[in-house]
């Protein structure tokens, strides 16, 4: 039965239809009397028609509310309108955890969420009830990754009576898909309530073991085309680690999601509180190595910078011994090149006369004119030109070759040619003097 937008039910107004499930459709509402935003769920007929049941409901219930903790969802109030019966309970704003599996949680998103179900499970076991429904599906959470574990004491509620003489009757029981039943559960079914057993707070801790390993891997940790075979895979088999997924699973994760999901419940994890402990510690070993990674970056890199500054002290030691033995070197470096420091005083000579002329005059022409000749002149002029050019291709060259093995001294001999060179050059165009003759 589909109730239509704006039914009234007591103080309570439809707004819209939030979902559909084995035990009724959920719908937002709000409350007129309060000014608030809550969920009915409208309980199906032929659950609230059966007294026997719907009073284990209404105690379950009862107690359920009586739970005063942030990451379980409040019951306000179990009610009735005619036929009708419903649960109102507080609205959260979000999405069950199953699709943000489907999205993608990285290592942080897992263990907070884990860490908030396990409290919620440690603070209703304490109030000596069982979930026996832990699954994804009814895991809500906020945008804000605030998280709340949904349906207290309904699991309990839908469970059929065993037919007695039937072998498969407890399995049947478990995973029939008729009204009141919610789809898939068999997939977060401990071994015990695969068999038909009683179920105490260490089931709860198993079906929490497989949404831990469902929000790591993607997936639960039996699957099977049928609940049937989903069962006898939980009972037979052991799932695969975790590692097989996933090579970032730390190894203290994969050891607890392996203590959850042990088959012998007496070597299971025998409390939440137990898990809730060691998921904590994880969490804060994580944190803790974070935090060592990223102190010791800047210190990385302070010793880094530590180390160039000493490499550059090194050299700067190195270049003042450098500087101080610098006549030695560059008396050793004329020893051993005597051709080339020949040519690098014939080009600087040259270049110096070329700039000692005022800037005005080719001073060598006019110098082998007057004391050789005009014919001496003409022939050696092309000589001289010659010369200069050579000297303004190749000094810096020879100079540069010359003075390699100085290291810091090459830059600055070698733009010291360079510059001498280019005068010399530039002498070449320069007007001679009126006096020199005139040779054309």
């Amino acid at each position: 039965m589909t109730l239509s937008i704006g039914t009234k039910l007591g103080r309570y107004e439809i707004r819209k239809k939030i979902g559909e499930g084995g035990m009724g459709e959920v719908y937002q509402a709000t409350d007129n009397d309060l000014n608030r935003t809550v969920a009915l769920k409208i309980l199906p007929a032929h659950i609230a028609s059966q007294q026997n049941r719907l009073q284990r409901f209404v105690l379950e219930a009862k107690a359920a509310s009586a739970l005063n903790h942030p990451h379980i969802l409040t019951i306000y109030e179990i009610g009735a309108v005619g036929d009708l019966r419903f649960i109102a309970t507080e609205f959260v704003e979000g999405e069950t955890l199953q699709p943000r599996i489907k999205s993608g949680l990285n290592l942080a998103q897992i263990l907070e969420i884990a860490i908030q179900i396990a409290g919620a499970l440690s603070a209703a076991h304490a109030a000596g009830i069982v979930h026996r429904d832990v699954k994804s599906e009814n895991i809500m959470v906020r945008t804000d990754g605030y998280a709340k574990l949904l349906d207290f004491g309904l699991a309990k509620l839908i469970e059929p009576e065993t037919l007695d003489g039937d072998p498969d009757a407890p399995t049947r029981a478990q995973i029939r898909t008729g009204p009141g039943v919610v789809m898939g559960t068999a997939n977060y079914m401990s071994p015990e309530q695969a068999k038909g057993m009683q179920a105490d707070a260490r089931t709860d801790l198993w079906s929490l073991g497989a949404v831990l390993y469902e929000m790591v891997t993607g997936h639960v940790p039996f699957i099977a085309n049928s609940a049937t075979e989903t069962l006898a895979l939980i009972l037979q088999k052991e799932p695969q680690p975790l590692t097989r997924y996933s090579d970032e699973v730390p190894p203290e994760l994969e050891r607890i999601v392996a203590k959850a999901l042990t088959k012998d419940r007496e070597e299971r994890y025998q409390s939440a509180k137990d898990l809730l402990i060691d998921l904590r510690n994880l969490k804060r070993k994580l944190e803790v190595s974070a935090e060592i990674e990223r102190t010791a970056s800047p210190e990385l890199h302070t010793s880094e910078s530590s180390r160039t500054s000493n490499d550059g002290a090194t050299a700067a030691i190195s270049q003042r011994i450098t500087s101080s033995s610098g006549s030695e070197h560059v008396v050793s470096i004329f020893t051993r090149h005597k051709l080339a420091t020949l040519v690098v005083a014939l080009v600087l000579a040259s270049a110096l006369i070329g700039i000692g002329a005022g800037g005005e005059a080719a001073i060598t022409p006019y110098l082998l004119t007057r004391y050789f000749g005009l014919r001496a002149f003409s022939t050696l002029y092309g000589v001289t030109w010659t010369f200069y050019a050579a000297a303004a291709a190749v000094g810096p060259v020879i100079l540069g070759r010359a003075f390699d093995s100085t290291g810091s001294y090459t830059s600055v001999l070698v733009a010291l040619a360079t510059a001498l060179s280019l005068a010399a050059a530039l002498n070449l165009f320069l007007p001679r003097y009126s006096n020199t003759p005139d040779v054309l």
